[in-house]
């Protein structure tokens, strides 16, 4: 059996599930302790705690709503207002090749937390796919999330928090 080193990830293991919405939860919270990038009144951008690559981001309505057809008209703007500010914000700061952009919605298409609607946006890089998930069935993340967090945090503290504008 190969190992991977990530004492990181003990804090997942131990802390058990507490039942508590990580995306309510977290606009609560400090930065460190919550990867929250940004707390508007419709919408959070945070960092993945569980990344499927380095400087993977969610953005969530900040009302606790699981389907698309709930958001107001105003959260769905502001939504896609900071999908925009992302890409911008992860294109000048790591320099992508590409972006894979999507939700899971519901059990049955692979949302790991389905009462509370959320899109990924996960930066891709040519070549990023190497040996390692292929034979090893183990994706690398070269940069430590807390390093993320200070590289994007800046972008995100600066954004205008009027949603009319963008």
């Amino acid at each position: 059996m190969k190992h991977l080193w990530a004492p990181w990830r003990s804090e997942y293991v131990q802390s058990g599930a507490s039942g508590e919405c990580v995306f309510c939860a977290g606009r609560a919270r400090s930065p460190e302790e919550s990867l929250v990038l940004f707390n508007g009144a419709l919408s959070t951008v945070m960092l993945n705690k569980f990344p499927y690559n380095s400087a993977h981001l969610l953005i969530s309505p900040a009302r606790h709503v699981a389907n698309v057809e709930e958001l107001t008209p105003e959260e769905a703007l502001d939504s896609f207002r900071l999908l925009r500010h992302s890409i911008t914000v992860l294109k000048k700061v790591y320099k992508p090749a590409g972006f894979n952009i999507g939700m899971n919605v519901g059990g049955a298409a692979g949302a790991g937390i389905e009462a509370h609607l959320h899109t990924h946006i996960v930066p891709r890089w040519n070549g990023d796919m190497n040996f390692m998930p292929i034979l090893a069935d183990t994706k690398v993340i070269p940069e430590h999330i807390q390093a993320t967090l200070k590289k994007l945090l800046p972008y995100f503290q600066s954004i205008d928090t009027d949603a009319s504008n963008g």
